[in-house]
């Protein structure tokens, strides 16, 4: 059903956060960073530490997950203060605002600086976790119940444009680098530096259209460190009371085991792809960042293709055939060794992730009561980032271990099949 004008400005200011976030974590965290940290920042030996020796890609991996395990913590209150005080607008915008800054400040990375780039990448892909936790918590401020989906949906679709477009203003300016008269890294700084004002300059279009609705007060009307207090001990309680309700479920808690694995492997390998074809392939610049903008945008369609065979079959059949696909994609990527396999790999990537995420929401809002969505959902994105942890830390691990990050890749294979192998075995309504 369409919604009416002023609906459809908020939803625009909602939509268009994906717009200015998704630069970041296309752009920064996902492409130009990992690799330019591989190349330049970390020393071709490593860095020693503690004893040990640490490799770009041990080091990165454990720098992931550090971040997705204090987003982890720090989302119960985070989510408290959203749903109970009126400032999700003013938290959004100290996370979107704090985190771009931050990320700017990567301009000053280069050779040897692995404490100052590790610190500036954490602050900001904190900012960018956390900042999403208020994000998410429009939604049913912008949308009515009926339009939930298609407004997600249309989320995610400004996201990927934006993320494009920004990503390929990137990729132009690190494979002209030479015409420009920047050497390499110049214009990987240049390129993360443009992102991060990407992310700040468009949040302002989101800050300026997105209406917060007041909020009704906490018995007591508590304020200042009372209030947060407050809000911390509601939302902890909150967790508590959807795991006890999680724990009847046994088809969700199930859905919610597998989702854990496979979306763990998923995570790690959109983590690890680019600094694994730095690092271990030693692919140039140009050929990682266009294998990114790739995925990009064949993400879209492959995400509608599922769509359709989901609807053909049914969604755990697509779902199951998603994850078939990425236990292949790892698997190959264990014997790969030219920027060809690489790109070949990134369309197989580009085909399924948009597929496997869809339908991941769409299973799990079949499973859950009616009349609790919100709350569900909440504990859906706490699982979302605890898989998120496990992950990059084996990587690491075992890169850390053994020398390369060649041999970590068949583990993330464990992941994804063993995530297939639960939800195998979880029922829906249409299958009883």
């Amino acid at each position: 059903m369409p919604a009416p004008p002023s609906a459809r400005r908020q939803e625009l200011a909602w939509c268009m956060y994906d717009w200015a976030n998704s630069a970041y974590l296309t752009t920064v965290a996902t492409a130009v960073l990992p690799a330019y940290f591989a190349a330049a920042v970390v020393p071709a030996g490593g860095v020693a530490a503690l004893g040990l020796t640490f490799t770009a890609p041990a080091l990165w991996g454990y720098l992931m997950s550090a971040v997705a395990l204090a987003v982890f913590l720090l989302a119960p209150p985070l989510g408290a203060v959203a749903d109970h005080t009126a400032s999700k607008k003013p938290m959004l915008a100290a996370c979107a605002l704090g985190g771009s800054v931050a990320a700017a400040l990567l301009w000053f990375s280069g050779p040897g600086r692995v404490t100052l780039t590790m610190l500036l990448f954490g602050l900001a892909h904190t900012a960018f976790l956390a900042g999403n936790v208020f994000y998410d918590a429009f939604l049913p401020h912008v949308a009515t119940p009926q339009r939930l989906d298609r407004v997600s949906g249309k989320g995610f679709a400004f996201g990927y444009l934006g993320g494009g477009l920004q990503f390929a203003l990137a990729l132009g300016l690190v494979a002209g680098h030479a015409r420009l008269g920047l050497d390499e890294g110049q214009a990987a700084r240049l390129a993360m530096l443009m992102a991060a004002a990407w992310w700040g300059g468009f949040t302002f279009v989101t800050l300026r259209g997105l209406h917060e609705p007041p909020v009704a007060p906490l018995p007591g009307d508590p304020r200042g460190a009372a209030l947060a207090a407050a809000c911390v001990r509601l939302g902890l309680r909150q967790v508590a009371a959807t795991v006890r309700r999680a724990r009847e479920n046994r088809r969700l808690l199930l859905f919610l085991a597998a989702f854990l694995l496979y979306n763990d492997g998923i995570q790690t390998t959109i983590a690890m792809a680019t600094i694994y074809g730095k690092a271990e392939l030693h692919l140039p610049f140009s050929t990682l960042m266009l294998t990114l903008l790739m995925i990009q945008f064949v993400a879209i369609p492959g995400a509608l293709a599922f769509g359709r065979l989901a609807e053909a079959a049914s969604p755990k059949a697509a779902l199951l055939t998603t994850l078939a696909g990425w236990t292949a994609v790892v698997g190959a990527a264990t014997f790969i060794t030219t920027g060809a396999h690489y790109l070949l790999l990134g369309a197989a990537v580009g085909c399924v992730l948009g597929g496997s995420q869809a339908l991941s929401r769409s299973l799990y809002a079949r499973l859950i009561p009616a009349q609790a969505p919100a709350e569900f959902f909440g504990y859906f994105s706490v699982v979302n980032k605890l898989s998120a942890i496990a992950g990059p830390f084996l990587f690491a691990l075992i890169t850390q271990l053994t020398g390369s990050s060649r041999l970590a890749i068949p583990c993330l294979a464990v992941f994804f099949a063993s995530g297939a192998l639960l939800l195998a075995r979880v029922r829906f309504d249409a299958e009883e």
